[in-house]
């Protein structure tokens, strides 16, 4: 892995306004104003530049090329330049999209025929109707290898919940930098990279009695009910200087989880008659129509290139490494359906088949899993709960430790199909804490599978909560738990999370770190391939 140079990163960090999203602007989202004339200026003569507003983001890398994203504050052309090195000597152009209002501004494009394995400088200008350019921003991406070779990358999730902002006292959201430092090949986004449904107050006491003091917008000052407040909670997070620097450095790989669009929701949920605190009649449909959209226009992923046209698809990185980035939101059951015999899953029939082909047919190494839901931990959902009947359940596990009931046959199916598939890991957030959990059919109601682990580590920038229990169905055990003892810890209190995997190219040795926000590793572990 090549070191990222620092140079290029502040320079992208000083090219975007510190305030770029909280004020209004000809593409609203929180807003982003266009370029000012300089008062000196003859109005005659003005010519305002197309100015990119949120910085630039690359994702899905491959081994020719990955995609690159950015945003403008006006109508314009999106030009790419990429180049072996940051003085950019005989760069190479190529011609994007016209960014328009219809996607908020944003865009992407997919750039092909690099060589792979390689560091790769890119730049981002904006061409306006009449060729005038603005000032562009940098980056850096790595293509996947096609070779053996040392592999390291981050995964998370949970960005701005609860309440809990971004916090100028404490240097923002921190946990970006210390994340872009380990320089990893890639970033894993397990879900909730917004929280549409909390918005977010000047100040708020944590639970110790000190007052966290929130930097505002007025996308947030209220749940997202509208597209333009959906988008407005993606351009509130992009105003961190800590995040924008990490998404100029880190390829990612994006998935989606509840609260780009509201809490613990499943497709076709009917809102009437819940208690949720702000909204206004609330449409189901609308809801996630509006946050679907947002989050694909706000994030570097080319929704096309999913198998569904939506979220989930396989990213191979090279001999020793397949990703799986699953779609636990889409195609879910009810979650009152949690203990019947009729749920449909929480994949749905087509992308449960397509990832039991995907990992009997993959022919890397190691096989990750990125599932945006736990497997073994109970998660009730108090929102669709009846009166006087059983829990309905947010996630797989329902907390009995019986044969599989719900959503959990559809998992049996899919763990009972791959049980022969050699080194296959899960990893995930969600539950704002960190843990390792241990599978195993010796101990399981249901024995018709493979050993395994799944690795959780979150929340990003929300609040912490306690550990909740396992399920026994499929013999889930916790190995290592970091967690508060309090719910809804603050940030400023630490149980911020994140995990780091490491593949050796030499031994094939898979070793997990669950970290905290500092970057100290709490628990490790070493897995050496079958």
């Amino acid at each position: 892995m090549n070191d990222v140079p620092r140079r290029s990163l502040l320079r992208a960090a000083l090219l975007v306004p510190a305030g770029a999203a909280l004020t209004g602007g000809l593409l609203s989202a929180c807003g982003s104003p266009t370029s000012p004339a300089s008062p000196s200026s003859s109005p005659a003569l003005v010519r305002t530049r197309p100015r990119l507003t949120h910085g630039v983001a690359a994702g899905d890398a491959r081994p020719d090329g990955a995609l690159v994203w950015a945003r403008s504050d006006s109508p314009a052309t999106m030009i790419v330049e990429t180049a072996a090195t940051e003085e950019f000597a005989n760069p190479r152009e190529i011609r994007g999209p016209l960014l328009t209002p219809d996607s908020d501004g944003t865009g992407r494009i997919r750039l092909t025929g690099l060589e792979p394995g390689q560091q790769v400088h890119y730049r981002v200008t904006l061409e306006g109707d009449d060729g005038t350019r603005g000032e562009p921003l940098t980056g850096v991406f790595t293509t996947a290898p096609v070779a053996p070779s040392d592999i390291r990358f981050v995964w998370s999730g949970d960005v701005v919940g609860q309440g809990w902002g971004i916090n100028a006292d404490t240097g923002g959201m921190t946990v970006w930098k210390v994340m872009a430092d380990r320089q990893p090949d890639f970033f894993i986004h397990s879900g909730d990279a917004i929280y549409a449904d909390n918005p977010v107050e000047a100040t708020q006491e944590q639970n110790d009695g000190k007052i966290y003091r929130n930097i505002t917008a007025p996308a947030k000052a209220q749940v997202a009910q509208t597209l333009d407040e959906f988008r407005g909670n993606y351009a509130y997070n992009l105003t961190d200087t800590n995040y924008l620097q990490f998404n100029a450095a880190v390829t990612q790989f994006v998935q989606w989880d509840d609260h780009e669009v509201i809490n613990n929701w499943f497709p076709g949920e009917d809102l009437r008659g819940q208690k949720r605190e702000g909204y206004s009649d609330p449409d189901m449909n609308a809801l996630a129509q509006y946050g679907y959209q947002a989050w694909s226009e706000w994030q570097p992923i080319d929704v096309r290139e999913s198998v569904d046209g939506r979220v989930y698809r396989k990213i191979a990185y090279g001999p020793l490494l397949d990703v799986f980035v699953l779609d636990m939101r889409s195609y879910k059951s009810a979650n009152t359906d949690a203990f019947s015999a009729r749920s449909d899953g929480i994949l749905g029939a087509a992308q449960a088949q397509w990832l039991i082909d995907s990992l009997r047919a993959s022919s890397a190494t190691w096989k990750v899993v990125a599932n945006d839901m736990p497997i073994g931990i109970v998660v009730p959902d108090s929102n669709t709960t009846p009166e006087g009947g059983p829990k309905a359940m947010e996630g797989v596990a329902q907390g009995d430790p019986g044969q599989p009931l719900g959503r959990e046959a559809e998992i049996s199916r899919i763990l009972s199909a791959v049980r022969d598939v050699r080194n296959v890991v899960f990893v995930t957030a969600d539950v704002h804490y960190t843990a390792a959990i241990s599978y195993d059919p010796g101990r399981a109601a249901f024995a018709d599978f493979s050993p395994f682990w799944e690795f959780v580590s979150g929340p990003l920038n929300a609040g912490a909560f306690p550990e909740s229990p396992v399920d026994g169905t499929f013999g889930a055990r916790y190995e290592f738990v970091h967690a508060p003892t309090e719910p809804d810890t603050s940030p400023a209190q630490g149980f911020q999370h994140f995990g780091e995997v490491t593949i050796d190219q030499d031994s094939r040795v898979l070793t997990v770190n669950l970290c905290d926000s500092t970057g100290a590793v709490l628990w490790s572990k070493a897995l050496p391939p079958v």
